[in-house]
This record gives C-alpha cells, structure tokens and sequence, in this order.
C-alpha cells in the first residue's frame, strides 16, 4: 500500500504502539491526544518500540519522526486521513463524543477502526449518524509486535469495509481474521479469558502455584500454540488420520475434563490470591523490566513463526 496519511486517536499504551507501527510501515501519522505530555510520551513509546521493528524486518533505519504530527483537535487530525485507529480508553460516552466530533471531517473514504475490546461495534455504532465507515480493528497487545487483528463490521457497515480494512492491515504487517458474529470479547480475548478462569480455578484449588501454573503454559502448550493453532495441533495429534482420529481417542478424556473444568469468579479473595502469588514468583514492582523481556523474546518468537510478514506483503 502506498504511503498515505493515518490518524491515531488516543495515545495511551496502544495508540503509541499503533503510531510506531505505521510509523514504520512509512505511512504519515498525525497523532491526536488531550494529554499535555503527549509528545514526550510518543516519542518514547516510539524509542522503545523501533529496535523490536527493526528485528522484525518491519523498520529500518532511524524512525521516521518527521512524519509524525500532533493535534489538540481530532477533527483536525482525521482530515485528509484514509485510515483512522481510534484507541481512546474502553468509555463508551468518550468514544461517542469523539465520533460525533470526528464524523463531519472524515473524508467519504475514510475507514474509522476502533481498538475497543470489551465494548461491542453496535455499541460503538450508536456514536455516528452514518457508521458505514466504521470497523473493529482490534489488536492483541503490544499491537507494534503481535500480528493479530480482530475486525468486525454488519449489517450497518459499508460493503468493502472489512475488506479494505484487512487489506490496509495486513500492508503494515498484520495477520488479520474477521469476527462474523457480535459476541463479548470477540475471539481472542475469549479464548484467552477461558484459560486464564481455569488457570485461577488450579490456583484456587490448591492444585499448583500461579508461577507453577504460568510455568505449564509458557513451557508447554504455550510453544505450540504459537506455531499453531489448537484444532490444527490436535489434527496433528491423531497421526496420519488426522483430527477424526484424535477425537475418536481422546472423546471420553475431553469430555471428563470439561466436566471438571472450573468456573471461578474474579472477586477480592481471588484477586488477593493471584497478587501474592504474583510477589512470590518475585515479579512484584518489575512490570518495566519485565514488559521489555517479553517484548524481545515476542520478536524473537513472531521472527520464527511468522517470517514473511512485511509491510506491503
């Protein structure tokens, strides 16, 4: 995709990492945020992020900085945008009064693609006149390294939308999937959601410890699965005949263990209890050091798994 302009509304931790991404994908980008700091802020979200873009073969040289503007109005900052990733925090009031500022400037082209998580895009839709430009786009954290993004339209959205949406994600390097049905949380978050409700039910019980259990995933399944996916690991599992294969072995065992499968509640007492088996893994007061761990073994891990992926590719 040619070098063309893209807003970035919201410059919290996913906004910064978005601007570093199409930074780097050679895209110029203005960049709107009511916080006084915000410049300061972006540029070092910018300085942290570009030697794991260069490692992915998604940057090269110096960071493209030039490029880069800011703006006290986002109606300012959309204009003459083709692409605009609105990532201001998960308030729906925020949002809608954002849209209703932004829709008037939007060049008829333009597609709007909202980072929310945990709200839905009908909900995100009862912010505009005309939502036909707006799409999910939502990214997996930190957007700048994980390829995935999640993007959703319906009945209300233009024809092409989506399409447009994925193909201008996948330009700067994004592997994208489409959410066919409006569900709470999307994909992603669900399934991870599911694993972590019966990660807290083991610790809970008594069964291992919240770094025993982290340890089971990050050095077991964990591996696989960022290789492939579930379905397709367990098709692997059942030799030369594949998946029919696998379930015909393991049906009684998987149906035993989700009978048994937990359903835990997020509460104080639980909260509690993953907080101090968090200080006694010893990883209390270190979410710096260890958010730049994990950004460079990410780069190492998406380098291996997914080594074609390339702005424009």
């Amino acid at each position: 995709m040619s070098r063309s302009r893209v807003a970035v509304l919201g410059a919290g931790l996913i906004g910064r990492s978005w601007t570093a991404l199409f930074l780097a994908a050679g895209h110029d980008v203005a960049v709107y945020d009511p916080a006084d700091n915000v410049e300061d802020v972006v540029h070092e979200g910018i300085d942290l992020a570009w030697p794991m873009l260069q490692q992915l073969g998604l940057a090269t040289g110096e960071a493209p900085t030039a490029n880069l503007t800011f703006y006290a109005d986002a109606a300012e900052a959309v204009e003459g945008a083709t692409f605009i990733q609105e990532s201001v925090p998960e308030r729906i009031d925020m949002k809608r009064e954002l849209y209703s500022r932004i829709e008037p400037a939007l060049h008829p082209d333009s597609i709007v693609a909202s980072s929310a998580s945990g709200l839905t895009l009908s909900e995100l839709q009862s912010g505009w006149q005309d939502p036909a430009r707006l799409v999910l786009g939502h990214p997996f954290n930190p957007p700048h390294l994980i390829p995935l993004v999640e993007v959703m339209g319906n009945e209300r959205t233009a024809p092409g939308v989506v399409d447009a949406a994925r193909e201008f994600y996948e330009s700067v390097g994004k592997v994208t999937i489409e959410v066919k049905r409006e569900v709470p949380g999307h994909v992603a978050n669900r399934l991870q959601a599911a694993l972590w409700r019966e990660a807290i039910h083991l610790v809970n019980e008594g069964v291992a410890s919240v770094a025993d259990v982290d340890a089971a995933i990050a050095s077991g399944p964990g591996l696989r699965w960022a290789v492939m996916g579930p379905t397709t690991l367990f098709h692997l599992g059942g030799d030369e005949e594949g998946l029919q294969t696998f379930c015909d072995r393991y049906t009684e065992s998987f149906n035993r263990w989700w009978d048994d499968l937990g359903d835990p509640r997020l509460d104080a007492e639980t909260t509690e209890r993953l907080v101090q088996g968090v200080a006694d893994a010893g990883l209390a007061g270190r979410v710096e050091e260890l958010s730049k761990v994990r950004d460079e073994r990410l780069a190492q891990v998406v380098s291996a798994t997914h080594p074609t992926l390339r702005p424009g590719g």
